[in-house]
């Protein structure tokens, strides 16, 4: 079996709570794929072929090879292609033998994951393409789906982007409403160092908070809705004291031009929010 591994996730534990979900475990009459059942002989065997329908960027063939693999422990599946691999339209994908009613149950929850995986890292690689810049560094949020953001993170990887926070705990993230409640950007920034925290970034949305920020100890600064004339000019006023990013009202057709401001990063938030499916299919044959 591949391995695969990712800091904070239990992949044994989401493949057996994503099977249970679909088979209805634990409710009444569930923990059984009806038709699979009914209508499959319990030694029946399929060959099957995962393919892209499209040109894609690709992510999470181990974890959808975990799913069959937990019905059937000896399944013979051949990932065929790299995990992070851009694939054109009729690329086959993975290759798979073995009992055919763990393939059916299977089969679903598999297609889902590598699917939505995959078009988190197609639209990604569409943004790093667009950007067209390897001095500044694509960025994802915490705008993610409650329960995947591990995997849709590493999905982000795998298109060329990288990882922002993975959540609350690992970096202090001011914002309009910290800043509200603290009554400026310096005493928020102030609160946050003198709680002894190391990697503070702070939301700035106009060019007088650079300075107040700075003198507090953020060293890492959110430039938020800014046009490029004004990233331009934030730069210069911040001038290496700190981390620079762009973020807010970034799109296929903007980025390139913010990210051309002289940033360090550029963070969008569509990227993990609003990817669509990569069109991947998945036949049986019987052996």
């Amino acid at each position: 079996m591949t391995q695969f591994k990712l800091e904070g996730f239990d992949l044994d534990r989401f493949v057996r709570e994503t099977l249970d979900e679909d088979l209805g475990v634990g409710l009444p009459g569930g923990g059984v794929d009806v038709t699979a059942t009914s209508v499959i002989p319990a030694d029946a065997r399929f060959q099957g072929v995962m393919d892209s329908r499209d040109a894609i960027t690709v992510a999470g063939l181990p974890v959808a090879e975990a799913f069959f693999r937990h019905l059937d422990p000896d399944m013979q599946i051949e990932l065929l292609v790299e995990e992070g691999a851009q694939v054109q339209p009729g690329a086959d994908l993975m290759r798979l033998s073995g009992n055919a009613r763990a393939m059916l149950t299977a089969e679903r929850s598999a297609l889902n994951t590598v699917q939505h995986l995959s078009g988190v890292a197609t639209l990604v690689r569409q943004y790093v393409d667009a950007m067209d810049n390897p001095d500044c560094t694509l960025l994802d949020t915490r705008k993610t789906i409650p329960g995947l953001r591990h995997l849709e993170k590493y999905a982000v990887r795998m298109g060329g982007g990288s990882n922002h926070r993975m959540g609350l705990w690992d970096a202090a993230m001011i914002k309009d409403n910290h800043i509200l409640v603290a009554g400026n950007v310096g005493e928020a920034v102030r609160r946050a160092r003198d709680a002894g925290v190391e990697n503070i970034i702070c939301e700035v949305d106009r060019i007088d908070q650079i300075e107040p920020a700075l003198a507090a100890g953020a060293d890492h600064l959110l430039l938020d809705n800014m046009s490029p004339e004004t990233l331009r000019e934030a730069v210069g006023v911040i001038a290496g004291r700190a981390k620079t990013e762009a973020s807010g009202g970034i799109n296929l057709d903007t980025i390139k031009a913010k990210a051309a401001t002289g940033v360090d990063y550029v963070s969008v938030g569509r990227l993990t929010q609003s990817a669509p499916a990569a069109d991947i299919g998945l036949d049986f044959t019987v052996e």
